[in-house]
């Protein structure tokens, strides 16, 4: 086989998706707002401008003022009532202008008056005259959550509202003010980069807990004095990104890519998982996957050493786990050679994966006694010479093929010649973990003809052992169970049916 080498790329993967819209974040305070109508909903936006701390103006007739609108008057004394419609005149110098109005023709007007004077306007329900939309909010000012569904659905934006409510602690308000108070210190104290993250990540431990008191302000006190003792090193963090599946990561993994300078990531990595990475991250695609043009070990080991020396924090992100086929020894090694720490957060591995979409115990004490995860596919090419094939056919043993697509042939071949039965069970993952997934089962002796049906060239498991055929088994009596079910409910209703003559 003939190996190419390819550069690390940094424009594999965009930072961000497509968005429906920018959520962006408008400084009300002291600016003037308008509102014109003095409908309830007109009422509602006007107190969102007012908790902003615009200077807000209603422009409405008195016939037109709602009940919430007069007692938002009564309550808010900032709040200027004018007795009569809006104007061109009136939005000239507003920062935004809302209205609520009857009709598209009004909307069209409001929307014009506006872009004449060069004011943001919004008009109460209806899209297509706005230059901007309200989101659902979560208010733990100074820190504001804004959810937007883009107008499709408001409903789940307001379920994805309560979600978000459950998980930010309402003392996240006073960590905020308190962030506010501490930034100068910080700045005074530690140099931008790594000692000045640190400190900060600290913070955010202590703000998810209970509120500031004290003690924990000495707490802060101490990681400021550890921050600043902090020496220029880098510091690489192995992270495993699982089988694709975003969801499927560890809080640890999270916090590493929300923390990271650099990132290193594979070919298998999915843009899922990507998307959760620190926005000012680096991120360069060091990939490497068989049969095609791959960055050499040591360019990977070289640009990790390099950056590490240079005090930056570095994830090596690698599918699945990275201590399982992800040459994180290799790298392991090199980085010791130079004295640079490393740390490593697990992850789940493919195989696993495979077990627990499958259903499948691979340790089930009726069918195994152990579990293998061998390789298929060694860096020559083809299947390791020095696999024991004689342990892998004992019957009691689950094993798991990772990357076995091109040596599909060799492994139903060697297990048939080491004694396990042609008929044995075998169950196929491809893209585990990943929208394109396929799962599907068949037996040793087919097991070449199954893989050149699904394709060698993507991501390829191949698990072998009793465990899959009484998984086979049991979703056949299932199968059955079901089908008895249903025929007995149908014979029931016949029986019990009113009988006319």
């Amino acid at each position: 086989m003939q190996i190419v080498s390819r550069q690390p790329s940094e424009v594999a993967a965009p930072r961000i998706g497509p968005l429906s819209i920018l959520p962006v974040f408008l400084d009300l305070v002291g600016k003037r707002a308008i509102v014109a109508g003095g409908t309830a909903a007109a009422a509602w936006k006007a107190e969102l401008l007012i908790a902003a701390g615009a200077s807000t103006e209603i422009f409405a007739r008195p016939d037109e003022l709602s009940a919430e609108m007069i007692a938002l008057s009564e309550r808010e004394p900032a709040l200027r009532l004018f007795g009569h419609s809006w104007s061109i005149a009136s939005l000239q110098g507003a920062a935004v202008a809302i209205a609520d109005v009857g009709s598209d023709h009004e909307a069209a007007a409001f929307k014009a008056a506006a872009e004449s004077v060069g004011t943001l306007c919004n008009v109460i329900d209806r899209k297509d005259f706005c230059h901007f939309q309200f989101g659902t909010i979560v208010n733990r000012s100074p820190v504001v959550v804004g959810i937007s569904t883009s107008g499709a659905a408001p409903i789940l934006a307001q379920a994805i509202r309560r979600r978000v409510e459950t998980v930010l602690p309402p003392s996240l308000a006073q960590w905020s003010v308190l962030a506010r108070d501490w930034r100068e210190r910080v700045v005074a104290k530690l140099q931008t980069g790594k000692a000045r993250r640190a400190f900060w990540e600290r913070f955010v431990d202590l703000a998810f807990g209970p509120a500031p008191d004290q003690s924990l302000q000495s707490a802060l006190s101490h990681a400021l004095k550890d921050a600043a003792r902090l020496n220029a090193d880098g510091h690489v963090t192995f992270v495993g990104a699982g089988p694709g599946d975003a969801e499927l990561l560890t809080l640890k993994a999270m916090r590493a890519l929300q923390s990271a300078d650099v990132i290193l990531f594979d070919d298998l990595v999915s843009d899922q998982v990507l998307e959760l990475a620190r926005r000012e991250a680096k991120r360069i695609l060091v990939g490497k996957r068989a049969g095609r043009p791959s960055c050499k070990q040591h360019e990977i080991n070289d640009m990790m050493i390099r950056l590490a020396k240079a005090g930056r924090r570095v994830v090596r992100l690698k599918s699945g786990d990275p201590m399982i086929f992800g040459r994180a020894g290799e790298e392991i090694d090199a980085l010791e050679a130079q004295g640079i720490s490393f740390d490593v957060v697990p992850g789940i591995t493919s195989g696993l994966a495979m077990a627990a979409r499958l259903g499948v115990s691979l340790t089930h004490r009726d069918c195994a006694r152990s579990v293998r995860f061998v390789t298929g596919h060694s860096k020559n090419g083809g299947l390791p010479v020095d696999i024991d094939w004689s342990a892998i056919a004992d019957p009691l043993t689950t094993t798991i093929f990772y990357m076995g697509g091109r040596t599909a042939d060799q492994i139903s071949r060697q297990l048939t010649r080491h004694g396990l039965s042609p008929e044995a069970q075998v169950a196929i993952g491809i893209d585990i973990g990943r929208a394109t997934e396929q799962l599907c089962y068949t037996d040793l002796a087919d097991l070449p003809a199954a893989i050149a049906t699904l394709g060698q060239d993507r991501p390829v498991l191949i698990g072998v052992g009793k465990v899959f055929r009484r998984c086979v088994a049991g979703r056949r009596q299932s199968m059955s169970d079901n089908r008895r079910t249903t025929a007995a409910r149908s014979l029931a209703s016949r029986l019990l049916a009113p009988t006319t003559f």
